[in-house]
């Protein structure tokens, strides 16, 4: 089984994380639609430097193999909200890497970092019904779906359901 380490970003993450965010095959099961450019991810990394999901109500985290020490993809906690312990997620792995287990590690390194880190309650998740392998890894780390938001994404073949998944931490 691939074990992996949770990170803050680095500036020397630049390269790894503009192909990640320009890969438009990742764009129809998250929020970004448009490429990012060199310089606003650069001036993204120096000016989050406190790390701090407190302050900026998010948090992103590079997966980083446990044996080789690259990075395999990345975690993001959003929509964070303190009183009610929890936070929304979403998960990359590096498209060369899928299939081999580095999701179900960086959802297994991730939990207890944020139950016992973090404080959090809940975590959830919103994974498009077309991603049949991302579905399979967050019910695998005990993720549950609660329902089907029809329509919910919009695809270049067009409209995509989704599913909401959470998970108890305590």
């Amino acid at each position: 089984m691939k074990q992996v380490i949770l990170r803050a970003l680095e500036p020397s993450d630049i390269d790894i994380i503009y192909r990640w965010e320009n890969d438009p095959s990742i764009w129809e099961h998250s929020v970004t639609h448009l490429p990012f450019s060199r310089h606003l991810l650069t001036q993204y990394l120096m000016e989050n430097t406190d790390n701090d999901i407190y302050v900026s109500k998010q948090l992103r985290l590079v997966a980083e193999d446990a044996d080789s020490h690259t990075a395999v993809g990345c975690v993001d906690l959003f929509d964070f909200d303190p009183y009610h312990r929890r936070a929304g997620l979403g998960l990359l792995v590096d498209s060369r890497l899928r299939g081999q287990g580095y999701g179900q590690a960086t959802l297994n390194a991730l939990v207890p970092f944020c139950h016992e880190r973090l404080q959090l309650h809940q975590l959830h998740g919103i994974v498009s019904t077309h991603n049949t392998a991302s579905l399979h890894t967050f019910q695998q780390c005990g993720f549950q779906p609660h329902g089907t938001l029809p329509h919910w994404l919009h695809t270049p073949q067009g409209w995509v359901d989704a599913v909401f998944l959470s998970l108890i931490l305590e």
